[in-house]
């Protein structure tokens, strides 16, 4: 099944009015991602937003908050990666689910982790960065994800993070990603419920058509 996430803008907190009708029409999944935020920063967001829509949180820092606050997992950082207490923090997070950002293809296929998912950028132009071109060629993507997904043992599942609209989602799609993370093509949008759904009902049509060979 290709799942969509979404991330949210990096500063303000303007997109909160729009998590709830955003879960209530099918996001399943939300990183949490404010850089430079504080622990308390961050506690009060998450506490903004009702109870029963926290487990589909994933925190990019203070990851401590997420069992405290019943959130669903976190996304690891570069620096989290590389942190000495990583080990300690994998125990503390239990059964929570495990992400990264990874950005070329040899490090998807070279990393062991196990990872719930693992996010490849930037597939597309991105819209939310100027000047931040795709890199990568989806015949080679394709390729490559069609090799992983032969492989024994762990095959993670790739998202594709990066200018993903609903012009192109069909294309991430057939390229052989698991999924797609969303940013700027959602916070851009004067209506970003609207902006969900058209990106869900491209990229259910582009599964069915994968799943046909039409």
């Amino acid at each position: 099944m290709f799942s969509l996430l979404a991330i949210t803008p990096p500063g303000g907190a303007a997109e909160l009015p729009w998590l709830a009708p955003l879960f209530a029409g099918g996001l399943r999944r939300l990183h949490v991602r404010k850089p430079g935020w504080s622990r308390a920063e961050l506690a009060d967001y998450v506490q903004a937003i009702a109870p029963q829509y926290r487990p589909r949180l994933v925190l990019h820092a203070h990851y401590a908050l997420a069992p405290a606050l019943g959130l669903g997992g976190i996304h690891l950082t570069e620096a989290a990666r590389r942190a000495p207490g990583l080990a300690r923090l994998l125990r503390a997070q239990g059964g929570h689910s495990l992400s990264a950002s990874l950005h070329s293809l040899a490090d998807v296929q070279r990393h062991r982790r196990r990872y719930s998912y693992v996010l490849l950028s930037p597939v597309f132009d991105s819209i939310s960065k100027e000047g931040y071109p795709s890199g990568f060629d989806l015949a080679q993507v394709r390729a490559v994800l069609h090799k992983l997904a032969a492989r024994p043992g762990y095959r993670p599942r790739v998202l594709a993070l990066g200018g993903v609209a609903a012009a192109n989602v069909a294309r991430a799609r057939q390229a052989g990603f698991a999924g797609a993370a969303v940013l700027g093509s959602l916070w851009q949008s004067p209506d970003p419920v609207a902006s969900f759904r058209e990106l869900a009902a491209q990229a259910s049509a582009a599964s069915q058509s994968f799943h046909t060979g039409s």
